[in-house]
Order: structure tokens, then C-alpha cells, then sequence
């Protein structure tokens, strides 16, 4: 015997919905044209579903289409850019923004954003300006540099110093500096887009001051050192100091140019942390430019820097390619109040978000871990142990990549039979990601792991593990 067919006049018209009390409010919050849409398609699944199971009247009910109405508009309406709770031990996490700005920036961002202001405006003139004059005295400070000048990340800051330097020329490198950054992007791949020649010069382990010297040739542009921010290379090991690698292309009348990456703008010897170069300490060994980035160690927003000699960065402003890789009055502000940040040296690791999470102590971590640990224990009853433990975080971002902080945090571990705990961590992960705020962990040893190093909001994290659900 088949079915009985569903009686779809039963399900309600687009016009009822809209006029259920519910729907009034959803239409207050969100507008008629959003809310007639998303019921419509919710009464078109009902007809589809309707065909093919039993018909449920209960599921055509004012208020179980209500809701489903709300909850469908919230998914919706919801911002794509969430935030989320960075546990996963990277402190500086590409995919999740890099650098957390401090709040004098926040507020100098804001106030870009609710305002006109001089962007490219010359307060004392009332002539037009020039954006790069917001940041450029405060990076000359900082760095020794003659000029500065922005764009959009420290790609396009080798792209447009090559495209503008060395088109059509060659431009030797170390083959032990030939590096690949996140997203496949390749430096070879990005000579080769800029109009320069890629010229590998040593080996990849061992590379000699000889090496660049018998490479110079009347089609050369420039020379280039290239920090291996994103990797290491150690045991036998040669490479040539910015000191002479400068003095040569000096002496042959080339420009040394210095790919720095991460960035920083102190030692951070000072702070606990590894020796990392600075563009000081490259401008004072005699780099004519200098590139790194804004949203790494440096602790500011998304960008590329580039700082050096007056005339270089000149030439690179009147390249027509700047104007499409340039930064927005946003960034600026952004990038003006960290950079003021710096002036202030002793307090430096309490204002900058960055510095801070990474100079953290494993005590303070601990500590923070055995306050959480019952909350969390309770949430998994029955589905995980959750037991406390010290970790290693890493700096991330390609930055520092050896060294790793002595960290704490979670591991969780589920009950379910071993031959089911595959599918049962990545159950607990998904529900961790689908809370309100998502956490942000990873799977390791056999184990679900939170690394506590970058959560500094305990009582939003504790109040929404009750909401934790996880699928059968």
C-alpha cells in the first residue's frame, strides 16, 4: 500500500508566515525583503520533504515554522568574518588575522571609519598630501631609514621594489634563500611576475661573498638577501652578511635590497625570545631598502613596509603599480598608533597585544588552565576526560620557526571505543567550532588539544559550554 499524498493545503502561504506575530518581529530586525525570501525557500523544503516522508503537521505549526524561520535568518544574517577563539597554539595564525591590534589602535581605527579625516590632505598648506607622510616620519624614526613608504602586505612590497629596481635586469639571491611563503607563493615566482631575472648564486646550504661577486655582470640590478623567516637551515652553513653582501653591490653601483618578512622593530632578546634582524640593525649594515611585513611581530595591521634610501623610494612611489597595491586610510590609522606604541619602549610587551601573548608565562597559563578545567570537565562528562598539560606554542606567521613557548592547556581525550576515537575527536573538534564564539583547537596524539597561550576572556569561554552539542 502507498502512502496517503500530503495535503499541501495544509502548509501555509507565504503571506500567513509573513503575518505570524514571530515573523513581525523577524521583519522589524531584518527587513520584509530578506524575510519573505528565506520563507519562501523554507515553505519550498517543506513541499520537497512533504513528498518525500510522511506528511508531519506538527512541523507546519506557526511556531515550528517560527523558529525555523529565526533560525534560518541568523545563519544568514550572521557576519561571514567571526570571531573566534584562537586555542590552536599558533599565537600569530595567518588564517586566523595574524596579529591581534592593541586598543589604542582599535580606536584610532574607529574614528577612521566615523570621520573624514586628512588622509591625503596637507593640514598646513591646504594642499593635497601624501598618505605615506601619516606613517613615513615614525618608520624613519624607528628604523634609521631616509624614506618609507606602505602597501598592502610584504609580497607586494618585493613585487613592486623588483618591478620598479630591476625590470628586465637580474637580480641574484642565495639559492639557500629562495623561499616559499604561505599559499604557494614563491620569491622566484614573484621575480618572475615583477619583470625581473632570478639569479641563483651558491648552494643551498653554503653560499659565499665569492658567489655574488663572480655573479655580477652588466645585466645586474640588484643583489638581494632574503631572511629565512619561515624556516630554518642549520649544520654546515654559510651565508653572507648584509655588512658585505651591501659593500659589494656598492662597489659595482647596484642596490642591496634585505627581504626581512616577520618584521620586528626591537630585539626581542629583551623579551625572552630568539634573536630576530631588524631593519635597523640592516639600514645601519648598509641596505639601501628594506622589506617586511606589518601584521607579524611587528603587531599591527596587514602590510607591507618598505624603508630606505630617499631616492629608491621615490622611484618606487612614481611607479603607476603602487597606486593599485596601496593601503587605505584604515590601515594607516592602524598601523600610526602601533607604530607610537613603539616610542615607548619599557612598556611595550603590556601594550602590544602581540608582544604580550608571546612573553606570557606558562605559570599565568596554568593557572588559568586549573580554573577552567572543572567547567570544561563538566561540558564533556560522560563524552571526554579533560586533563590539564604543559604545551609548546609557536609563534606562527612564518616567524621564529624553531622556537617554540613553553605553554599549558587542555587535552581531551574520548571515551568512546578506541576503535571509534578517530571519528569521535573530530565530532568533539566540530563541536568546539560550531559554538557561538568557536574554539579553535587541534588534534594530536590521539587527543583533542586547547593551548591557553591567546585566550584572555575566561568568562565568555566558560558561559558558552553549555551549549556544546555533539552529533550521535
Amino acid at each position: 500500500m502507498h502512502s496517503p499524498a500530503p495535503d499541501f493545503s495544509k502548509i501555509p502561504s507565504v503571506d500567513r508566515v509573513l503575518n505570524f506575530a514571530a515573523t513581525q518581529k523577524l521583519i522589524e530586525q531584518h527587513g520584509r525583503s530578506l524575510v519573505t525570501t528565506v520563507a519562501r525557500n523554507l515553505l519550498a523544503e517543506v513541499r520537497r520533504r512533504a513528498r518525500k516522508q510522511a506528511f508531519n503537521e506538527a512541523a507546519i505549526s506557526e511556531p515550528s515554522l517560527s523558529a525555523e524561520l529565526a533560525v534560518r535568518l541568523a545563519v544568514q544574517t550572521q557576519s561571514n568574518l567571526r570571531r573566534v577563539f584562537n586555542l590552536s597554539g599558533t599565537t600569530l595564525h595567518t588564517n586566523l588575522g595574524r596579529a591581534l591590534l592593541p586598543e589604542e589602535a582599535v580606536q584610532a581605527v574607529v574614528t577612521a571609519m566615523l570621520w573624514p579625516v586628512a588622509l591625503e590632505f596637507d593640514l598646513q598648506t591646504g594642499n593635497r598630501g601624501d598618505r605615506d607622510s601619516i606613517v613615513e616620519g615614525l618608520l624613519c624614526q624607528l628604523t634609521g631609514a631616509e624614506a618609507a613608504t606602505v602597501v598592502n602586505n610584504n609580497a607586494a612590497a618585493v613585487f613592486l621594489l623588483l618591478n620598479t629596481l630591476a625590470l628586465k635586469k637580474e637580480v641574484l639571491v642565495s639559492r639557500g634563500e629562495l623561499i616559499e611563503i604561505g599559499g604557494a607563493f614563491r620569491l622566484p615566482d614573484i621575480m618572475l611576475r615583477a619583470g625581473a631575472r632570478l639569479v641563483e648564486v651558491g648552494t643551498t646550504n653554503r653560499t659565499h661573498l665569492k658567489d655574488f661577486s663572480g655573479a655580477v655582470s652588466p645585466r645586474t640590478g640588484m643583489l638581494m638577501k632574503v631572511h629565512w623567516s619561515n624556516y630554518a637551515i642549520t649544520g654546515f652553513t654559510a651565508m653572507v652578511p648584509e655588512k658585505k653582501l651591501s659593500a659589494l653591490a656598492h662597489a659595482h653601483n647596484l642596490p642591496c635590497v634585505v627581504d626581512l618578512g616577520s618584521g620586528s622593530l626591537v630585539d626581542l632578546t629583551r623579551y625572552g625570545l630568539s634573536k630576530e634582524p631588524t631593519p635597523d640593525e640592516a639600514i645601519a649594515d648598509g641596505a639601501d631598502l628594506v622589506t617586511f611585513s606589518g601584521d607579524k611581530l611587528l603587531g599591527g595591521p596587514q602590510a607591507g613596509i618598505l624603508v630606505g634610501r630617499k631616492d629608491l623610494i621615490q622611484r618606487i612611489k612614481k611607479n603607476p603599480l603602487k597606486r593599485a597595491l596601496r593601503v587605505g586610510k584604515i590601515t594607516l590609522a592602524a598601523l600610526e598608533a602601533v607604530l607610537k606604541i613603539y616610542l615607548d619602549p619599557d612598556r611595550l610587551a603590556t601594550r602590544l597585544t602581540t608582544l604580550r601573548l608571546l612573553t606570557r608565562q606558562q605559570s599565568d597559563i596554568q593557572a588559568q588552565a586549573s580554573r577552567l578545567q572543572p567547567h570544561l570537565a563538566a561540558a564533556l562528562q560522560g563524552i571526554a576526560t579533560v586533563a590539564i598539560q604543559s604545551m609548546k606554542s609557536q609563534i606562527g606567521s612564518g616567524s621564529l620557526p624553531v622556537d617554540r613557548l613553553a605553554s599549558a592547556g587542555f587535552v581531551i581525550r574520548s571515551v568512546a571505543p578506541a576503535r571509534r576515537n578517530g571519528k569521535a575527536l573530530k565530532k568533539i573538534e566540530a563541536a568546539f567550532r560550531m559554538l557561538p564564539i568557536p574554539v579553535i583547537g587541534f588534534i594530536r596524539d590521539n587527543a583533542f588539544q586547547l593551548d591557553l597561550r591567546c585566550l584572555h576572556n575566561e568568562e565568555e569561554f566558560v558561559r558558552q559550554l553549555a551549549e556544546l552539542r555533539f552529533e550521535p
